[in-house]
């Protein structure tokens, strides 16, 4: 029979956890409940005296999870506010094969929780306080679709190498461009949406080992992180890939990745920018400020050990940096390329005529890192 490992709070969440482990009983497999509560015997505890217990407990549930996933099916844990935090920590520390499902009210904002995990979220709608019919039907979907890898033998192994790239709409055709130049050389490419919080998924995987390269096509992020925008931490956004055969091209560097346009501030409406959708409004950089984000960007690359090149579109950065587009500017292009010019140590330069989301864009990138892969 396979086993599930079910994590919560005992404490707070008995008759929860026992109704989940029924769910999980009635697909066929063998539910065993880990105990992540806080054992605090009813006393308030101060801020951090809370944190430093909560620390405990998941450092010390996740080393029995560990012990115990070999041969699990897969891992499932409920949880609220606290009990949710600790629950999807345990969940973060087991290997990245296994599934794993969080059932929760959502008493948190879960976009930088799931950033680089492959933790599937199924919102309970109601608290998970006393057991219901509506927290009883999230309990018997979450049991099904575990139930369903029982029977699912997993993706076939792909015999091609994989590459790296990174990309968003604004330069999506250079995306699929370098995505279907890769395919036809014979690799598959593994694309990250370098939006703040795609990035984060791209440093674990480049960490995790195993590619054959990578296209950092947009460096979006790197705004994010330094000027604005919503982000997660990734202080090795843009050095984990330092040893690999590498392709960087300024995609995006051009504009702030703000919200929406009613949120932004006097001095980011002043500036030319355009609504890229309901949720995003993209403004431009100033001199200033591309002057900067292009040293910090040389500053990454310069760490680099491995082949890296940087291919300089001077056609545009973005699908609005064009003549006619929103943000069009010729110059911004022009002191970003002067600088990681004047900066290279651990990489090289190249200009190109084109716009970044031209077909030969995606070729001379696809074309550049072939030349620096061993045997390829």
């Amino acid at each position: 029979m396979h086993r599930v490992l079910v994590i919560g709070t005992v404490e707070t969440k008995a008759a929860e956890l026992d109704a989940l482990a029924e769910a999980i009983s009635a697909q066929g497999l063998a539910p065993e409940i880990l105990d992540i509560s806080l054992r605090a015997e009813d006393v308030v505890l101060a801020g951090p005296d809370k944190l430093a217990l909560m620390e405990t407990r998941v450092a010390e549930t996740s080393a029995r999870a560990l012990e115990r996933a070999p041969g699990c099916l897969a891992a499932l844990a409920i949880g609220g506010g606290t009990g949710g935090e600790m629950a999807f920590a345990v969940l973060r520390a087991l290997p990245d094969a296994l599934p794993k499902v969080l059932l929760s009210t959502m008493a948190f904002d879960p976009r930088a929780a799931v950033a680089d995990t492959s933790v599937v979220l199924i919102p309970t709608l109601c608290d998970i306080e006393g057991v219901n019919p509506m927290l009883r039907g999230a309990f018997a979907t979450a049991a099904a679709m575990v139930a369903g890898l029982a029977h699912h033998k997993g993706p076939a192994r792909s015999p091609r190498p994989s590459v790296a790239v990174t990309t968003l709409g604004a330069t999506g055709a250079a995306g699929a461009g370098v995505a279907r130049a890769l395919d036809a050389h014979g690799y598959d490419a593994t694309v990250f949406h370098a939006n703040g919080y795609g990035g984060a998924a791209f440093t674990r995987m480049v960490q995790a080992g195993g590619l054959a390269g990578v296209i950092d096509l947009n460096v979006h992020e790197l705004g994010r992180l330094r000027l604005a925008g919503v982000s997660v931490p990734m202080p090795e956004r843009f050095t984990a890939a330092g040893a690999l055969p590498r392709i960087v091209l300024p995609g995006a560097l051009n504009f702030l990745g703000l919200g929406t346009l009613d949120t932004l501030s006097e001095a980011h409406r002043a500036r030319p920018h355009y609504r890229h959708s309901g949720h995003f409004t993209h403004v431009k950089l100033t001199t200033a400020e591309m002057e900067d984000q292009a040293k910090a960007l040389a500053q990454a690359l310069n760490a680099a050990t491995g082949p890296t090149h940087v291919l300089l579109p001077m056609g545009g950065f973005s699908h609005e940096d064009r003549p006619g587009g929103a943000i069009e500017d010729a110059n911004l292009r022009s002191i970003a390329a002067t600088v990681l010019e004047a900066e290279a140590r651990a990489y090289t330069t190249e200009r190109l005529p084109t716009h970044i989301n031209a077909p030969a864009t995606a070729t001379a990138a696809v074309d550049a890192l072939l030349q620096r892969i061993p045997d390829a």
